[in-house]
């Protein structure tokens, strides 16, 4: 009887160690898995609360590096700038730079030209890259986009280097025509003679100095604020009293024509501008004893009438090179030409953007040696303002300087052009 007591107490201590011991089994076995190794720590970093979201909010490319030069976080623009490719930071300079921050926790920036990807062009895209730690074992790189900036800032540096050449030159011609005078002062021949040619170069510079005003007045304006119907007969005689003078001294006949009863809607000041420009070089750029139309008509568009006002020359043509600037700042067919009839290369780019603030464009065709036809086409009155909103850079031109924009389509030129109807031949 005893001994089986005993055994029975035997087995109840054993029962109870058993238990315990398997208790304390399970328990280490959890706080051996809870416990980060050196691999976890190294494959599943954690950012810093906060960091994750300031990362997705920043204009800048933002890169995450841990401790083995992993990407752990990158945003979407990273990734279109080729930035990260395979989870790796490709950029070896910047991958340098990561490094050494990483090291001795210094930030560092600096400059850097990289190839595009995938455009085969070599124009190179310009950043500005910034290194700085991010914690103990993180490194925050972020990247800005340069390219547009430098591209606008060498623009405007032609911009203003043009400028001032163009002013320099009737100011220089001026001060070099005053002196002459003075010098000529006993000769009432020779002091006529250079009193004249200050009045041309006089009225250049005024030329110029108004049309650069028109330009900036056409860019920063809104022209659809102060809109109104503005009737296209109107226009065109404007356009045509304004250059008769320079018409009839070269015995240029000027015949206008087309359906009646138009309207445009939008600033008359700027569309009187825009169309005296086109009239104004189709009468400078055409020989002698020749004919200059302008015709006006309603076409069917898709997103509503237009109305189609071309001017068309029997001058020298435009070749196929010089089409695809002819609506740049400053930029002339012929310079030579261009100083005889006082052109200053702005013209062009003031229809551009007189086109394109009232919701339309300008086309040219051309052919050398015989002639030109400028196409401007607008939005019929009642339709414009939705027009003008729905596409606002259909100018091909980029709004900040006014050149070329290769990201904006082309436009079709017009090949041809309705024979006037019933021309009304002016004097």
């Amino acid at each position: 009887m005893d001994v089986n007591a005993a055994v029975a107490a035997a087995a109840a201590i054993a029962g109870v160690l058993t238990g315990v011991i398997a208790m304390l089994a399970f328990r280490w076995s959890e706080r051996e898995q809870k416990r980060p190794t050196r691999t976890s720590l190294h494959t599943d970093p954690v950012l810093p609360p906060g960091v994750d979201t300031v990362l997705s909010v920043l204009r800048s490319s933002a890169v995450v590096l841990d401790e083995a030069d992993a990407v752990v976080k990158a945003s979407s623009a990273a990734y279109a700038l080729g930035l990260v490719r395979g989870g790796k930071l490709s950029v070896e300079p910047m991958l340098q730079m990561a490094r050494d921050t990483r090291r001795d926790g210094e930030i560092r920036q600096v400059e850097l030209d990289l190839p595009r990807r995938g455009t085969g062009r070599g124009e190179a895209l310009a950043v500005s890259a910034r290194v700085a730690p991010l914690g103990s074992r993180l490194v925050l790189l972020l990247v800005e986009d340069l390219t547009e900036a430098r591209r606008i800032e060498a623009v405007r540096r032609d911009f203003v280097a043009n400028v001032s050449h163009e002013l320099k030159t009737p100011v220089g011609a001026l001060s070099l025509l005053s002196e002459a005078v003075m010098d000529a002062s006993e000769d009432p021949e020779a002091v006529e003679r250079f009193a004249g040619r200050m009045q041309i170069e006089a009225t250049r510079l005024t030329n110029l100095v108004q049309e650069l005003i028109d330009l900036s007045r056409v860019q920063n304006d809104d022209p659809l604020e102060d809109a109104e119907p503005v009737r296209v007969d109107e226009l065109v005689a404007e356009a045509v009293d304004r250059c008769r003078h320079q018409a009839g001294t070269k015995q240029i006949t000027m015949a206008a024509g087309g359906a009646a009863d138009l309207r445009i809607w939008g600033n008359r000041g700027q569309l009187a501008a825009a169309l005296g420009n086109l009239v104004e070089n189709a009468v400078n750029y055409s020989p002698a004893r020749t004919r200059v139309g302008i015709a006006a008509r309603r076409v069917n568009a898709p997103g509503g009438d237009l109305i189609e006002i071309a001017v068309t020359d029997q001058g020298i043509g435009i070749s196929d090179k010089d089409k695809e600037r002819i609506f740049e700042r400053f930029y002339r067919v012929d310079p030579a030409r261009s100083r005889q009839t006082g052109g200053t290369g702005l013209g062009l780019a003031i229809v551009k953007h007189v086109a394109a603030s009232h919701g339309g464009e300008v086309t040219v065709w051309s052919s050398e040696g015989q002639g030109s036809t400028f196409t401007l086409r607008l939005p019929e009155a009642g339709a414009a303002r939705d027009r003008a909103h729905q596409h606002p850079d259909v100018d091909g031109l980029d709004d900040e300087t006014g050149e070329a924009d290769p990201s904006s389509p082309s436009p079709q030129p017009t090949a041809s052009y309705e024979p006037l109807p019933s021309p009304e031949v002016l004097p």
